[in-house]
């Protein structure tokens, strides 16, 4: 963990610490979204945080104390679908059983010869309070069990939303209103609460080890299953026991089977749109496999089961409509969706990214979508929860609006083909002046030159006089001439920012820099690679290959015109000893500065960077590998911006350090 850390993981410790005493113990002051927010930020920079092996703890004072029958622990999260398909892929569970995540307090009722001895809430995981008579007064709470039972049922105390409403709509909420019942001293109230079951543990007499008779105690959200008996317990796997709780006379959570991880974020979709009209508050599922694992579910924090969760970040809303965003030779789909809050803010647009994503997903205009914004991202649209009866097919554009050439639909791009479209040249010319980083250049100015024919290649860019923008609407000779002189203060670029200012297809300044990584020195170099030479490449697939060979060959001239006007040329790569570019800390790296440097000025310090293989960017993005500053505890944007996207933060000292090592690892080139 770096030092620059510390602070924040303290401050989060702290939080974490305060927000569980509150939520079991007091008034939740913030929601489990956030909660879950703060916890997977600790998860993030500090993993191995002791508070992260724990959990929280309720308690109340004047209640007797019990041991657990099963660790009531708590469970690994994912919030979002990315994330819970690292976790599937990782079990690889041949079918992944999905329950309805409960959001109440646990409780374990402990029976011993299907005669219920005690009701135990959570507490510390492993020693809880017994409430046992208000447990009984409970609905779902069977005092004997038809079957000679000796074991624990763990399920979650719950009050129906209908309840609430009627009764107590002074709580915030359900489960803070159940909470509050359950552990009252008088127990009035307690006949208000339910508890639905999902777990059990325990076995019966042999005599007595024969198929549960099922019972009608009308399970609260769907049908059992058959129950199953084999050996000690009265159940051979979850689906068993899900069964024989019912059979048992307990309410039991609905239950879903389904054979992929795909499977389950489609119908995760389905749940949040059926979430509003459920009797009871649900927070997301769980997900586990179909065998009882004793040893994992013993763990504070099981391995084999994952919370999969709703988040802030996501909503049900209907799609309404398409725009078609036209950038360069790209024709993107943007959804119009039916507003919805989503991490704050009012969302009507998400993005869909190609013509394929449409397809794939089954989108129609009127669809049902979960929509997602993580991150400063435009929402997007992630997955279709259903197709109304009056859903309409989408039509696309078939003719580009700039030259009138027939789109090309490739399935993962929607594109004009034509060379010379104006679009695409004049989105060219604002990808490099983005890389030159020359803000003086806005994209009014540029789009007013093109327009008039006098810069249509970069390489008009290098031939303006002051004169012609002083000719301009509101530009004096001051801004003319600092314009200019800002253009031709970039003298030099190393060959993978001239690539990448080239706007080819798929082609960033990233995948540039891995062009140059494996072996593609020089600009002649790269027009003679052939698809085969590039593929060997890492990262490089054939679709790639073959796009920057085809776009290559397409702005040859015009890449040799810039070079020909003199007013700038490719940086020669840096040599190392190794003759392995990863042997320097900064070769192929991004750097940005803020604030002042007390050994140099930041021109000086970003020239340093290009000359030894780096690049110098001017904000903070998700691709940054360090972000330089003399305050890195600072509340600054930028430094906010870095630690959001975990991007390295580095003090003065740090960074010269690390520019001694780059440069003791140089040779000049031979």
């Amino acid at each position: 963990m770096a030092g620059n850390t510390l602070p924040r993981v303290a401050e989060l410790e702290r939080l974490i610490k305060r927000h569980q005493e509150l939520y079991y113990n007091a008034e939740p002051a913030i929601s489990d979204e956030d909660f879950d927010a703060l916890w997977a930020e600790l998860e993030d920079l500090d993993p191995g945080n002791i508070l992260l092996r724990r959990i929280g703890e309720d308690r109340a004072d004047g209640w007797p104390k019990a041991g657990h029958v099963m660790p009531m622990g708590s469970q690994a999260k994912a919030t979002d679908p990315e994330s819970f398909e690292v976790w599937a892929e990782k079990v690889a569970y041949p079918a992944y059983i999905v329950q309805y995540k409960l959001d109440g307090a646990s409780l374990e009722l402990q029976y011993e010869g299907g005669v219920l001895m005690r009701a135990v809430t959570r507490g510390d995981g492993t020693i809880g309070d017994d409430i046992t008579p208000n447990a009984v007064r409970m609905r779902g709470v069977p005092p004997r069990l038809p079957a000679a039972f000796t074991g624990g049922v763990r399920g979650e105390v719950l009050m129906a939303r209908a309840t609430h409403a009627a009764k107590y709509a002074d709580k915030a909420n359900c489960r803070n209103a159940a909470n509050g019942l359950m552990k009252r001293k008088d127990g009035s109230g307690s006949e208000d609460l339910d508890l639905v079951c999902y777990d059990a543990k325990g076995s019966v007499p042999s005599t007595a080890r024969r198929a549960a008779p099922r019972a009608d105690s009308g399970s609260l959200f769907d049908e059992p299953e058959s129950a199953s008996n084999n050996g000690e317990s009265p159940f051979a796997d979850e689906l068993g026991k899900v069964a024989w709780l019912e059979a048992m006379g307990f309410f039991t959570v609905h239950m879903e089977i389904f054979p992929t991880a795909k499977d389950v974020v489609e119908y995760r979709g389905k749940v949040m749109a059926l979430r509003p009209s459920l009797p009871y508050d649900i927070d997301g599922l769980v997900v586990k496999g179909a065998a009882i694992d004793e040893a994992d579910a013993a763990k504070a924090r099981p391995d084999l089961q994952i919370a999969f969760k709703f988040s802030p970040e996501e909503a049900v809303t209907r799609l309404k409509a398409i725009e078609w965003s036209e950038s360069g030779a790209l024709y993107t789909p943007i959804g119009i969706v039916e507003p919805v809050r989503l991490a704050g803010t009012t969302v009507q647009r998400a993005n869909l990214c190609n013509p394929d994503m449409i397809r794939s997903m089954g989108l129609k205009l009127g669809s049902i979508v979960v929509i997602t914004k993580r991150g400063e991202i435009i929402p997007k649209i992630e997955t279709l929860v259903e197709n109304p009866p009056d859903a309409v097919e989408i039509g696309q554009p078939t003719v580009c609006g700039a030259c009138g050439t027939a789109l090309l639909d490739e399935g993962t791009r929607l594109c004009c083909p034509n060379e010379a479209c104006p679009k695409k040249e004049l989105h060219r010319l604002e990808k490099w002046l983005t890389i030159l980083d020359i803000r003086a250049f806005g994209t009014a100015l540029i789009t007013r030159l093109h327009e008039s024919g006098r810069v249509r290649r970069i390489a008009d860019l290098y031939s303006l006089t002051a004169g012609e923008l002083e000719g301009l609407d509101r530009m004096g000779a001051t801004l003319a001439q600092k314009i200019l002189r800002n253009l031709r203060a970039v003298s030099e670029l190393s060959l993978a920012e001239f690539i990448a200012g080239f706007d080819l297809e798929g082609v960033g300044l990233l995948v540039a820099e891995k062009l140059v990584k494996g072996g593609f020195t020089t600009l002649d170099a790269l027009f003679a690679a052939s698809e085969e030479r590039l593929l060997a490449i890492d990262g490089i697939a054939e679709t790639m290959a073959a796009t920057i060979v085809k776009g290559l060959a397409a702005v040859r001239d015009e890449m040799l015109a810039v070079i020909a006007t003199g007013a700038l040329r490719i940086r020669e790569p840096i040599a190392l000893e190794s003759g392995d570019a990863a042997a320097s800390p900064i070769f192929g790296k991004s750097f940005c500065f803020t604030g002042e440097l007390r050994s140099m000025k930041r021109p000086e310090a970003e020239k340093k960077i290009r000359e030894l293989g780096g690049s110098a960017k001017s904000s903070v993005a998700k691709d940054l590998d360090y972000l330089v500053t003399n305050d890195p505890a600072s509340g600054s944007s930028k430094n906010k911006k870095a630690r959001e996207y975990g991007v390295a933060i580095l003090d003065e000292e740090a960074f010269l350090a690390l520019l001694d090592s780059a440069l003791q690892s140089t040779r000049p080139a031979r």
